[in-house]
């Protein structure tokens, strides 16, 4: 019987969609159900009573489209809006905030700009997507995405895991499900950490890297 387990996401974050190509493939296999949920970093980034504007902070405009997404289509719907963004921004070096990316991301899982409209004119998105991250935030201490949470988003959460890229064999990308799901539930477990020794295969990792180098 697949797992149910809640998957807090923020579209900004490349190690975060690499993690989620991972969790889509257990869900395809049946290890897992996954609800999809929000996170912001933009707010978890924020400093200590810094205002933040809805309009401009970093990721935040798909974020609140994102919640008109699920009020009209629901988790999976949130879910498709995701795998859609995705592409655009790591693949296609699009910025999350754009309007363009965000409209793209809504054709692909069949509603139009207006959404995006609506959700950007409505403060109450900008509202429920603090409260849902204050809720995560509260409740198990979280700072950071990917962020897993197991019982179907009732039991305990850990940050990750961060990989560089999904696995291509199920079979182990089913075993390391096995392993990050009970160090999950091991509560003596805090973290685990190396450099990292993989670069994902991603054209905006690349780009960085370019950049940088």
């Amino acid at each position: 019987m697949a797992e149910p387990i809640r998957f807090h996401f923020d579209p900004l974050c490349p190690w975060c969609w690499q993690t989620s190509r991972w969790v889509r493939d257990l869900e395809a296999a049946g290890v897992v159900r996954v609800d999809w949920a929000l996170f912001s970093l933009a707010v978890a980034n924020a400093a200590e009573g810094e205002v933040l504007d809805p309009d401009t902070a970093r990721g935040v405009r798909a974020l609140r489209t994102a919640v008109a997404v699920r009020d009209r289509l629901g988790s999976e719907g949130l879910g498709r809006f995701y795998a859609a963004i995705g592409p655009l921004v790591f693949d296609r070096l699009q910025s999350v905030n754009d309007d363009v990316t965000i409209d793209e991301a809504l054709a692909a899982v069949g509603l139009g700009p207006e959404v995006r409209h609506a959700a950007l004119a409505d403060p109450a998105t900008w509202e429920r997507l603090q409260a849902e991250h204050a809720a995560l935030v509260t409740d198990t201490r979280s700072f950071g995405v990917p962020t897993i949470r197991l019982d179907g988003g009732e039991g305990p959460a850990i940050f990750g895991p961060v990989i560089s890229n999904p696995p291509a064999d199920p079979a182990e990308a089913a075993e390391l499900w096995t392993h990050v799901s009970w160090l999950v539930r091991y509560e003596n477990f805090n973290e685990l950490k190396r450099e990292r020794t993989t670069d994902p295969d991603l054209e905006s990792y690349r780009a960085y890297r370019r950049k940088h180098t």
